[in-house]
This record gives structure tokens, C-alpha cells and sequence, in this order.
């Protein structure tokens, strides 16, 4: 994914990443000899975030110190694997991956390019019963846990991509314990099960999906390969109710809508919705802290505007009642977030 940081994408910013991730994607930086604190005054994140358990960067910034870490490190494994990805691996996959006319010939042609980079990335396809299950080998977390959970992220949102529509997964199984919070991994996965402290690094995949015809085209790649893990992590097919519910809430944070208007507006009954957000694991009263949350961190970036525009922007009516949940979400008021970017 050697592409320069800089490249935006219509809507990114308004989701935000645990520092958990953030912690995860530096893991091995100092042992490449890469100095982490100036990676992240690069990408505008303050380092003192680092020590904020609850604290939560916009996906902007997220996706830009990945790749740039990745870049940095001269490896798109992050130095997780045996053999560092050499740069440049993901776009020739893409290259490789585009000219397959369904999903099944893609995933299969997806598993074996890195089959044949012999470490970089080990991954390949299995059918059970009819279905398809995407195995990583142990060996792509020997160096750590995060390294799994980017694959399968990447890998799934790669196939939605290509097809442009929703993949569901029958499920997503990891051999390592739960690290970050379970909210982290519904919106890593969109709301589609994941299991920890399985016997197999593995995504399942109904067999039935493998027909799905492959949409995107060479010209519709130059375009995603300008940042495609910010492309991956921003673009949403509204997979689940809560994405349904935050595009609703986003149409106007001054005057956030009640829950019985978005579900008059998704044609639901209100306690309907409210049963389906809490399968997701959500709540109407979370998704409306989370848009206000992720709308502020997004806004704070750009120093054109003051705290108090920010404030209002991301739906507060006073500036006080802002400073006050922002430092709640990221232990930080948002003048102090603002002098470490």
C-alpha cells in the first residue's frame, strides 16, 4: 500500500480507532529502527494519546499512520510476520485480483498471490460443507495479535469492495484473547461475529456468495489504490442497523433526532430498532455519543476553526458542555488535543 498519506476521501474522518490500534500498529517500529513519537507528530496525533487508555484518533489519521508506518518500515505486515511484505505487494494483488469475473475466483487468486511471497502474508482457501473459509496460518501472529485481525479486516473489505455490496461472514474466529472492546471489533467487522481463543485463525464465508460477479474495473482501481486503506476503512455499504442509525443522526447534530424518528424513517417500530442495535451490541444513546465523538476529533484537525465552532459542529449548543465530553472520551480537553497535533 505504498501511496502517499495525503490523498482524501469524501466522508473520511467521521469514525474513530481506538488507541489500542494505534499502540498495535507501532508495536515493532522501534525494533525497524523507526522513531514512533515522530511518526505520530507527523500524522498529527498527539504521543501522549499513547498513555490514554480510552482515547480514539480519527480513522483519517488512523489509515495515514498505517500506511505511513508501513512505508517507514519498508514492510505492509508491520513487521508481524516471518518475512516483511514487501512494499508494493497489496497494489500488484490488486492488479492480479481485478480482471476475475466472481468473488470466488478472486478470493481464490487473492489466497494464492500471497501463497507465492512464501511468508509475507500466510493465507489460503478451504470449502467446508459448501462454505468457504479463509485460514491464516499461526505463524502471521508470531510476532503479535493485531497483524490476524488486519488481514481478515483488509480481506473482507477488499471482497465488498470489488463486488460493491455487503459480504456477510458467518463468522470470524481468532485464536488470541479479546484485546480491545467488543464495540471496537462490531465496527472492525460490521457488526458480523467474531470469536476469540478459537482452535483457527479463520474467516467463514457462505459458499453461496462465491458467484457474486466481481464489479470494480481496472479504471475504478487507479482510483482506489490512491489510499485504499483509508478507502477500506471509510467506505460503508451500510452493512448493519447502527451504520443505518449514524447515517440518519449524521443529517443534522444541532438537532440530533429522536429515536422514534430514525425508526419512522427506517420503517421500524422503536423498540424494533432498539431490539436490532442491541444485537449489534449498540445503543441509540451510544450512537449518538460515538457521531458527536468521532464528528469532534474529526473537526479539531482543522485549525481553521475554534473550539467553539468545533463544538457546535459536532452538535453542542455551549462550549463547556463540549470540553466537558471530550475529555470524557479521550482524557484529553480539546485545547490540549489540539496543541499535540
Amino acid at each position: 500500500m505504498t501511496v502517499k498519506p495525503s490523498t482524501t476521501t469524501k466522508g473520511a474522518g467521521k469514525i474513530s480507532v481506538s488507541v489500542h490500534f494505534v499502540r498495535a500498529v507501532l508495536k515493532h517500529a522501534i525494533g525497524a529502527g523507526i522513531d514512533p513519537v515522530a511518526l505520530l507528530r507527523r500524522y498529527r496525533i498527539p504521543p501522549r494519546l499513547l498513555r490514554e487508555d480510552q482515547a480514539r484518533i480519527s480513522v483519517q489519521q488512523f489509515a495515514d499512520l498505517q500506511t505511513g508506518t508501513m512505508v517507514a518500515m519498508g514492510d505492509e505486515a508491520l513487521g508481524y510476520t516471518g518475512r516483511p511484505l514487501p512494499l508494493g505487494s497489496w497494489d500488484m494483488m490488486c492488479h492480479a485480483v481485478i480482471t476475475c469475473q466472481t468473488l470466488g475466483q478472486a478470493l481464490h487468486r487473492y489466497c494464492r498471490f500471497f501463497q507465492l511471497l512464501d511468508g509475507g502474508f500466510p493465507i489460503m482457501l478451504s470449502t467446508d460443507d459448501g462454505d468457504v473459509r479463509v485460514i491464516m496460518d499461526q505463524s502471521a501472529v508470531a510476532r503479535g495479535d493485531y497483524f490476524a485481525e488486519l488481514g481478515f479486516l483488509i480481506t473482507h473489505r477488499f471482497a465488498c469492495w470489488l463486488v460493491q455490496e455487503e459480504i456477510p461472514l458467518l463468522e470470524v474466529d481468532f485464536t488470541h484473547p479479546r484485546s480491545a472492546r467488543a464495540a471496537d471489533y462490531r465496527l472492525m467487522f460490521v457488526g458480523n461475529p467474531v470469536r476469540f481463543e478459537k482452535s483457527l485463525i479463520a474467516m467463514h464465508i457462505a459458499g453461496s456468495l462465491m458467484d457474486k460477479p466481481v464489479t470494480q474495473t481496472p479504471e475504478s482501481l487507479r482510483r482506489y489504490l490512491r489510499h485504499p486503506m483509508l478507502l477500506m476503512l471509510t467506505t460503508s455499504f451500510n452493512f448493519s442497523w447502527t451504520s443505518r442509525v449514524r447515517e440518519q443522526l449524521r443529517r443534522d447534530l444541532l438537532h440530533l433526532a429522536e429515536l422514534k424518528d430514525v425508526a419512522q424513517h427506517l420503517d421500524l417500530h422503536p423498540q424494533t430498532l432498539r431490539r436490532r442495535l442491541a444485537t449489534e451490541g449498540s445503543t441509540f444513546k451510544q450512537i449518538k455519543s460515538d457521531i458527536r465523538r468521532d464528528t469532534a476529533l474529526h473537526y479539531l484537525g482543522k485549525r481553521s476553526l475554534s473550539v467553539e465552532e468545533v463544538a457546535h459542529r459536532s452538535g453542542f449548543s455551549e462550549a463547556s458542555a463540549f470540553i466537558r465530553a471530550f475529555k470524557g472520551w479521550t482524557g484529553l480537553t480539546p485545547y490540549a488535543y489540539r496543541k499535540g497535533l
